[in-house]
Parts: C-alpha cells; sequence; structure tokens
C-alpha cells in the first residue's frame, strides 16, 4: 500500500508521486505517515522532509508552511523546497558560512531573529544533501 505525496510550493511542484512512507518536520516535532494515517492538519516547520520510495530514502528541504493528510493523500504546501539531490554543495555550505557570519554581527532583536531563520533555512538545506544512514 502507498500514499500519495505532493509537495507545493508558490511556484512549482517539487514532488507528485506515491511513497511508501514520510517522516515530516512539524512545529511540534517530527511526525511518521504510512498508508492509512488519521486523517491530521499540521504546520510544517523549517526542516526536512523524508521519504521513502521501496527501499530508497530521499530528502526535501521544506521551509515552513502546512500539510494535510486524509485518506492515503498527503498534501503540504510549503513556501519554499529543494530536492537534495539539486542541491548545489558547494553553494549550500557558502550560504551557511554567510548566514552564520551575518548571525553573529546582528544587532538588535530584529537583526538577531532574522539571521536566526536564514541559518536554520541554510542547515537544512545542507542537511537534505548529506545521505540518510
Amino acid at each position: 500500500m502507498t500514499l500519495n505525496l505532493c509537495v507545493l510550493t508558490p511556484n512549482q511542484i517539487v514532488w507528485d508521486s506515491e511513497v511508501k512512507e514520510i517522516v515530516l518536520s512539524t512545529n511540534s516535532g517530527q511526525i511518521g505517515v504510512l498508508p492509512n494515517h488519521a486523517p491530521i492538519a499540521t504546520a510544517v516547520d523549517i526542516g526536512i522532509l523524508r521519504l521513502r520510495l521501496n527501499d530508497q530514502w530521499l530528502k526535501i528541504a521544506l521551509m515552513g508552511g502546512f500539510a494535510r493528510v486524509g485518506n492515503n493523500e498527503i498534501t503540504i504546501l510549503v513556501n519554499d523546497a529543494e530536492k537534495g539531490s539539486d542541491i548545489d554543495p558547494q553553494e549550500a555550505q557558502k550560504a551557511l558560512e554567510i548566514a552564520e557570519a551575518n548571525l553573529s554581527r546582528a544587532e538588535g532583536k530584529r537583526q538577531t531573529i532574522e539571521a536566526n531563520l536564514a541559518v536554520r533555512r541554510a542547515r537544512t538545506r545542507v542537511e537534505a544533501m548529506n545521505e540518510i544512514s
């Protein structure tokens, strides 16, 4: 049995295919979804979506949004998403270094909050590139 997973951003369909299971980062922690999961709607945090196709796991970096699960269908609407395999390693690492440098130079509450968000996004992209062990 499978799940129909659709990951959407305002600009593109990132994923639209069947999967065996997913692990999703929500604002209240990670949840696993298998076929016949109870219906839920939840906020999606900045983090990694792990999805299993047969015996292979893939990662997608998600940048916050919402998810709905019901009737073996999962729809994830996010601000931005990127498949781990599509992320340029050098660019992602450089973006993380820049974000961390900006955080260390942040002055005031607003700059610190914005810099922390940039670091979380950059770390998520770097993590999405790494293989699942």
